[in-house]
Formats: structure tokens, sequence, C-alpha cells
């Protein structure tokens, strides 16, 4: 934002730096993100956050930008597990690798927005995460109420190194975290 405002290439680098210098110490070899050190799962909103993060950062970062290449690298393999974690119903999971995790909004709509960004950027392939894009897309919507709050919602997660924990974590109907997943889809889709 500080970029955006002020046009000053400086904020741009610092961004991608930090975000490069994330990837290189966090992300597994599959793409994901553990939740932290101390609880080995991969929590849909915690990888949400940079499934939502990278393709922001990559619409503004110039082509000349050292780590451009580096964050696209992860972003598109972030992006291929997200394909493969993907539930019949269109949404993710509360944790992404569970089946019997349920359909948690939030991280399914910044996932939704990741890969509808991809795609209209020519960073993904329309066939494969297009499509992938669009279920989510109806699933999302599915789970809107008539006052606009999205259901299924997480409660705020801390870490704890207990699976379980993870997957009986209260939904929530409303939650602000919930409503900027869809949002950011919104604007994906109108951009």
């Amino acid at each position: 934002q500080a970029y955006r405002a002020t046009g000053d290439m400086k904020y741009i680098e610092r961004t991608a730096r930090q975000m490069a210098c994330y990837l290189d110490r966090m992300q597994l070899p599959d793409g994901l993100f553990h939740h932290s050190a101390i609880a080995p799962f991969l929590w849909g909103r915690g990888n949400g956050w940079v499934a939502g993060g990278m393709p922001m950062l990559l619409g503004f970062l110039p082509e000349s930008n050292p780590y451009r290449s580096r964050i696209l690298e992860a972003y598109r393999l972030m992006a291929s597990s997200l394909l493969k974690y993907q539930h019949g119903s269109g949404l993710w999971g509360q944790l992404i690798d569970a089946e019997e995790a349920w359909d948690e909004s939030s991280c399914s709509g910044m996932f939704t927005s990741s890969l509808v960004l991809g795609v209209k950027n020519g960073w993904l392939d329309e066939d494969s995460y297009g499509a992938a894009a669009r279920k989510a897309w109806t699933a999302l919507c599915a789970k809107i109420d008539s006052y606009g709050n999205v259901a299924d919602v997480g409660a705020d997660t801390n870490c704890k190194n207990d699976r379980q924990f993870y997957l009986d974590r209260p939904r929530i109907n409303g939650a602000p975290h919930g409503q900027a997943g869809l949002l950011w889809t919104v604007n994906a889709l109108l951009g």
C-alpha cells in the first residue's frame, strides 16, 4: 500500500524481499505452509493469507524485480497443491489435507481469489484453475445468507499441537475473515 500511495520503489522491493525470505524459510516442498513450528498442520486460513498475498504482490511487482521469479514459482507450486485438495463441494477444508475436515469459507474465499487472479494474469492455466475457481465461487455463493453473512467461517485459531483442535473449531456465520475472503474474490472477478 505504501508503494501504491507513493510510487516509491523501495516499498515494493522490501515487500518482495520479505515475501521471498518467508517462502524460503517456511514453504513446504508441496507449496503449502504449516500453521507454525509447534503446530505442523495445514490450517486453511493460515495458508489463505499467503495464497491471497502472492498474486496481489505479483500484480504490482515489476518484471525486473530479482525476487519476482521466486515468488511466481512459489505461487504456482502452492496453487498446484490447492487444486489437489479442493473438496468435491468446490471448497477447501479447515485443515487443507484432511478429507474429513469441514468446508471452511474464509480460506476458500482466499484461495478462490488467488486462483482467479492467477488465471486473469496468465500465471495459471485457465482450463484447470479456471474450472476450480468457478466451482469454488459457486459453492461460496451458496454460503451467503439473506443478510449477506457468509456461513462456516472457522473461529479464530491459536496454535496448538493437536490436529483435532483444528477440526473441532467452531463455525461462525458472518465473521469478518469469511466476508473478506468472499470480497477478495468479488474484487478479483470484477478487476
